[in-house]
C-alpha cells in the first residue's frame, strides 16, 4: 500500500488552534478540521483522530509568542514538525480576508508546496539560556531609563556635574544637592534607589550567566568567541544565545544576510541600486556585533584583558582573532580616510566581523 502524506496547518493562539489539512500532491484539497483548544490534552486527542496507518503527517505553524511547546510535542509523537518564519510566509498582495482559518488552510497549502522557512528550533535548555540573556537586556534596558529619568529631572532644576556620571563621586554628588522644595528631594531619593535596583538586578543577572555558563552545551564556542577584540563573556553569550549552533550556516555570507548586515537592493534591467542593511533576522545579535565593531578603531593589538581570554585556546583561534584584527582595523582606518560616515564604517567592521565569527564558531565542537 502507497504511504501518502497530509500536510497539517496549525494558526496557533493563546487559547485555540485552528487546523486545516492539505492531502499530498499538487492538486489535493485543502480542508478545514476545525478548532481545538491549545491544550496538550486537546492536541493529543487531534492527533490521534488524524493518525491512520499508511499516513504520514507534516506539522507546522508560525512562530509566535506561545514557544515550542507544539512543536517539542508533536516531535516526541513522532510527526515531522516545523515552526516558521512569519516574515517570510508569502501573502497575495490584493487579499484582503484574514481569518484563523484561512491562514491555517494557507499554510497547509504552502507547506505542501514547500514554500515555507523554517526556524532554528533551540533544545529546552538553550531556550533558557536565552531568557536568562534576555532577561538581563531587560535589566540593563530599565537601568538606562532609569538614568535617563534622572539627567532629565536634574536638568530641569539647572543641575549639572560636569564630570563622566555614575561613578562614587557622582554619588556624592547626588547626595549633595539642596532643593528649595521638600518634594524634590523625595523624587531624588526614588530615582537614586530606582537606579541602584536596577544596577543590582544587571549585576545579580550577569554573574548567574557567568554561572549557568558551565552547563552550557554551546559554552566551548563562548568560550572561543571571547578571543576575539570586543566579545567579551556578556557579548559572546549574547550572540550564542540568540543565534544558536552558528555551524548551521553553510557559508559566512549566509550569516551575515540572516543577521540583516548585507545591503537592500533594487535592481531592474542594467540598473543596479543598493540601499542600507537590511536589518532582517535578529536585531539583539546584529547590536552586539555592532557594538563590538567600536573596537576597531584603535590600532591592532592584544589587550591584557583579551590575552587572559586567549590563554586556555588552541593556537588556531587565536590565529583567527589575530587575523580578525589585523583586518578589520586597517579596514576601518582606510574607510575612514575615503569620508565614510563612523557609522557606515562600523556596520561594515560588524558584517566583516560576523565572518570570523563563524570561521571561530566552525572550529569548536559543542559539548
Amino acid at each position: 500500500m502507497d504511504e501518502t502524506i497530509t500536510y497539517v496547518g496549525l494558526d496557533v493562539h493563546k487559547e485555540t488552534i485552528s487546523v486545516a489539512l492539505a492531502d499530498g500532491g499538487k492538486r489535493g484539497d485543502v480542508r478545514a478540521f476545525g478548532q481545538i483548544v491549545n491544550t496538550p490534552t486537546a492536541l493529543a486527542r487531534m492527533l490521534a483522530k488524524l493518525s491512520q496507518s499508511g499516513r504520514t503527517l507534516k506539522f507546522c505553524y508560525e512562530a509566535g509568542p506561545c514557544g515550542y511547546g507544539i512543536q517539542r510535542q508533536l516531535s516526541a509523537a513522532g510527526h515531522h514538525c516545523v515552526v516558521v518564519a512569519p516574515s517570510l510566509i508569502p501573502r497575495k498582495p490584493g487579499d484582503r480576508i484574514k481569518t484563523d482559518r484561512r491562514d491555517a488552510d494557507n499554510l497547509a497549502r504552502l507547506h505542501r508546496a514547500g514554500e515555507l522557512s523554517a526556524v532554528w528550533i533551540p533544545d529546552p535548555a538553550h531556550e533558557a539560556m536565552r531568557d536568562l540573556v534576555r532577561a538581563r537586556l531587560a535589566a540593563v534596558r530599565s537601568l538606562r531609563q532609569a538614568r535617563q529619568q534622572l539627567s532629565g529631572f536634574l536638568l530641569r532644576h539647572g543641575c549639572h556635574y560636569g564630570r563622566p556620571a555614575w561613578t562614587q563621586m557622582h554619588r556624592r554628588w547626588l547626595a549633595g544637592l539642596r532643593f528649595t522644595q521638600p518634594a524634590h528631594h523625595i523624587v531624588l531619593e526614588d530615582h537614586i534607589a530606582t537606579i541602584e535596583a536596577a544596577t543590582d538586578r544587571r549585576d545579580r543577572l550577569t554573574k548567574q550567566i557567568e554561572i549557568m555558563l558551565s552547563d552550557w552545551s554551546l559554552a566551548p564556542v563562548v568560550q572561543a568567541l571571547q578571543s576575539l577584540r570586543g566579545m567579551a563573556l556578556v557579548t559572546a553569550a549574547t550572540m550564542i544565545a540568540e543565534l544558536g549552533d552558528i555551524s548551521r550556516f553553510t557559508n559566512p555570507r549566509q550569516l551575515m544576510a540572516y543577521l540583516g548586515l548585507v545591503p537592500s537592493e533594487h535592481s531592474s534591467g542594467a540598473t543596479r541600486r543598493q540601499g542600507g542593511i537590511t536589518k532582517a533576522g535578529n536585531g539583539t545579535a546584529r547590536r552586539m556585533l555592532i557594538e563590538a565593531a567600536w573596537s576597531y578603531r584603535f590600532p591592532a593589538r592584544v589587550s591584557r584583558e583579551q590575552l587572559l581570554r586567549q590563554e586556555q585556546l588552541p593556537k588556531t583561534i587565536r590565529d583567527t582573532a589575530w587575523k580578525a584584527q589585523e583586518r578589520l582595523c586597517g579596514r576601518y582606518r582606510k574607510l575612514t580616510k575615503a569620508g565614510k560616515p563612523a557609522t557606515t564604517v562600523t556596520t561594515a567592521i560588524a558584517r566583516e566581523l560576523s565572518g570570523f565569527v563563524w570561521a571561530i564558531a566552525c572550529q569548536v565542537s559543542p559539548r
